[in-house]
C-alpha cells in the first residue's frame, strides 16, 4: 500500500539533483537529518546539495557531513526536500526560491500544515533523523558510517540525551542498531558535549543566577539581553539548551526562556514535564514545535515578553 514514506523513496531512486534543506539556525536534529539524507543520496548515486538559509553551526563542524554546506538554493535542482520544518517560514529566504510543486516535507513537529506536494509528518517520532532512518531502511542503506552518526546526533539531541517523553521503545532500538553498526558512542558523545566555550560559562552562569519563579514554583523563567550577550562575549549559539536547566528546579513543571534579538524582538522557548503542554502556548503566539519542547517569536521588549509568556503558560497550568 503506497505511503508518504514509500512515494518518497520512489522519487529519490528515479530522480537526482536533489535539493536538502532544513530550518535556519538549524539545532542537531536539522543538521543531522540533512547531513544523513546526503548520505543515503551519496549512496545511491545521487547528486545533492544541502541548502540553508544559516551556516553550519560551529558545534556541530566536526559532524561527517556529506559535502558542501551551503546558503543558497541551487538554481536547477529536482525535488527538494525540507527536513525538520514545521512550516514554511522556517526556511527563511529559501522558501520564497522553491517550486512548491517539487517540494518535499518530512517533518515529526505538531501542527505542520503540511506545505509541500508531498508531505510526510510523522508527530509520533522522537526526531527528524528517525523518519531518515526509517526512510533509509526503505532504500536498503546501512546505518553505518557516517550516516549513523548523523542520525544519533539528530535523535540524542531532539531527546535531550534520550529524557524526553518523545523518547519511544522504537527511538532507542534504533540506537541500539547504529551502535552495532559501528558508531562510536563515547567518542560521539564527547565530541558533541565539549563544545563549550569560557564565554558560554560566563553567560549560563549570569541567566541561570537571574532565574525567577512563578505560580508557587512551578514556572520558571530565564531571559537573555544582547547586552548580556555582548557582556559576556557569548553567541546565540551559546544559547542552546539554557531553557532546559530550568526545569531542573525542583517543583518546576514548566520553563520559559526569552533572548533579545539585535532587532528588538524576542526569540522565546518553552519546555515542560508530563502532561503540560506548551505546544498550545507557542502557536497561540505564532510559533510551534512539541507538546514539552516548543519556541517562536514575539515583539519586544524582553521584559514584556517574559511576563506575557509566562501568564500564558501559567494559564495553562490553571494557575
Amino acid at each position: 500500500m503506497p505511503t508518504p514514506m514509500r512515494d518518497i523513496a520512489r522519487i529519490l531512486r528515479e530522480h537526482d539533483d536533489i535539493a536538502i534543506l532544513s530550518h535556519e539556525n538549524p539545532d542537531g536534529d536539522a543538521v543531522g537529518s540533512a547531513a544523513a539524507m546526503g548520505h543515503i543520496l551519496a549512496r545511491l548515486g545521487k547528486r545533492f546539495t544541502m541548502a540553508n538559509a544559516s551556516p553550519l553551526p560551529g558545534q556541530f563542524s566536526w559532524m561527517d557531513i556529506p559535502g558542501h554546506w551551503t546558503t543558497a538554493l541551487p538554481t536547477t535542482y529536482g525535488f527538494a526536500v525540507a527536513l525538520d520544518c514545521g512550516d514554511a517560514a522556517r526556511l527563511g529566504p529559501l522558501e520564497h526560491a522553491l517550486d512548491p510543486a517539487r517540494l518535499i516535507v518530512i517533518d515529526h513537529h505538531l501542527g505542520n500544515p503540511g506545505f509541500g506536494a508531498l508531505n510526510w509528518v510523522d508527530t509520533t517520532a522522537s526526531s527528524t533523523g528517525e523518519m531518515v532512518a526509517a526512510l533509509a531502511d526503505e532504500l536498503g542503506v546501512p546505518l553505518t558510517g557516517g550516516l549513523g552518526q548523523c542520525l544519533y546526533v539528530a535523535m540524542i539531541t531532539d531527546t535531550g540525551d534520550f529524557t524526553f517523553g518523545s523518547t519511544r521503545p522504537e527511538t532507542l532500538e534504533l540506537a541500539a542498531r547504529i551502535l552495532r553498526a559501528g558508531l562510536d558512542v563515547g567518542e560521539t558523545n564527547a565530541r558533541l558535549k565539549n563544545q563549550w566555550s569560557l564565554s558560554r560559562i560566563r553567560l549560563w552562569s549570569e541567566v541561570m543566577g537571574g532565574m525567577t519563579q512563578h505560580f508557587d514554583g512551578r514556572i520558571g523563567s530565564i531571559a537573555i539581553s544582547q547586552e548580556t550577550l555582548v557582556r559576556t562575549g557569548a553567541t546565540a549559539e551559546d544559547c542552546d539548551g539554557l531553557v532546559n536547566w530550568a526545569l531542573r528546579v525542583r517543583g518546576v513543571r514548566a520553563a520559559v526562556a526569552v533572548r533579545e534579538l539585535p532587532d528588538g524582538r524576542v526569540k522565546f522557548s518553552l519546555r515542560s514535564v508530563g502532561d503540560v503542554d506548551v505546544q498550545r502556548v507557542a502557536a497561540s503566539f505564532g510559533g510551534g514545535g512539541h507538546k514539552n519542547a516548543s519556541g517562536g517569536s514575539l515583539d519586544g521588549p524582553l521584559a514584556v515578553a517574559e511576563q506575557t509568556l509566562t501568564a500564558a503558560v501559567g494559564a495553562s497550568l490553571g494557575a
